[in-house]
C-alpha cells in the first residue's frame, strides 16, 4: 500500500522547494492537507506526480508546482477573506483554509460542490463556505470585497466583474491562456480604482470552463 505521507514529503522537498517554494505557511498547509483524498480513488496513486489530474466534471487538480507558485504569489495572510473560483473537489480551498480567516469557494457543478463540501467536512475544515454558483465569471459579489482571489484553471481573460470584487490592496492570481500556446501565470493587484498585472512564470493549465472568451480590463 502506498504511503501518502511519504509521497507528500517527497513532493514538498523534491518538487516544491527546488522550485522556489519557501513560504512557511504555504509549506505547512501543503503538508497538512492530504492531496490524495481530493482525486478519484483510482488516481490516488498519482496524486503527488507533477501533472494536472482530471477529477471529473471538467475540473482538474492543478499540478503541484504551478499551484504552489500561484499560492505563494497570492501571499495569503491570517486575516484574509479569500475567493476560490472553480473550486472543484476543494483541494485548493483546503490549502487556503490553513492560511486565511475565511474561504468562499464557488463551483457551478452541483455534484462537484457537494463533493467538495463532503471532503472538507471530513477533514474538519470549518472556515470554508462552498457555494454553488451558476456563472463562475460573475464571481460571488455577495461577500465581496476579497483580499485575495484565485481562479482555478487558465482563462482567456479576467472578467471585470471579478476584478471589481478585489479589495483595495488585494491580489488575484490565475493563468492566462495564449491561444493554444504556453500560458502565463499572472498576478493582478488593486490600488484604489487602478489595477496592475504582472507576469510571474510560464504555465500550461487546463482551461476553466466559462472563461474562454470574456471581456477584461485593458492594461
Amino acid at each position: 500500500m502506498q504511503n501518502f505521507d511519504i509521497a507528500r514529503e517527497n513532493m514538498i522537498f523534491s518538487q516544491l522547494r527546488p522550485s522556489g517554494i519557501s513560504s512557511p505557511a504555504l509549506i505547512a498547509a501543503i503538508h497538512a492537507v492530504p492531496r490524495e483524498q481530493f482525486v478519484p480513488r483510482h488516481l490516488q496513486r498519482i496524486a503527488y506526480v507533477d501533472e494536472d489530474i482530471d477529477v471529473g466534471g471538467g475540473r482538474f487538480l492543478s499540478e503541484p508546482i504551478v499551484l504552489a507558485r500561484l499560492l505563494q504569489a497570492l501571499d495569503v495572510e491570517p486575516g484574509d477573506v479569500v475567493l476560490d473560483i472553480g473550486c472543484g473537489t476543494g483541494y485548493c480551498a483546503a490549502l487556503l483554509a490553513q492560511m486565511a480567516a475565511t474561504v468562499v469557494a464557488i463551483e457551478e457543478n452541483a455534484n462537484m460542490a457537494a463533493e467538495a463540501e463532503r471532503l472538507l467536512r471530513a477533514l474538519d475544515i470549518c472556515n470554508v463556505a462552498v457555494i454553488q454558483q451558476k456563472s463562475l465569471p460573475e464571481g460571488y459579489p455577495a461577500q465581496a470585497p476579497y483580499r485575495k482571489i484565485l481562479i482555478n484553471g487558465s482563462v482567456a481573460d479576467v472578467p471585470e466583474a471579478i476584478l471589481s470584487q478585489l479589495a483595495d490592496g488585494g491580489r488575484l492570481v490565475t493563468v492566462l491562456s495564449n491561444k493554444g500556446h504556453m500560458g502565463s501565470a499572472v498576478l493582478f493587484t488593486r490600488t484604489g480604482d487602478s489595477f496592475s498585472k504582472r507576469v510571474l512564470f510560464d504555465a500550461a493549465t487546463p482551461t476553466l470552463s466559462g472563461f474562454e472568451q470574456r471581456k477584461s480590463f485593458d492594461f
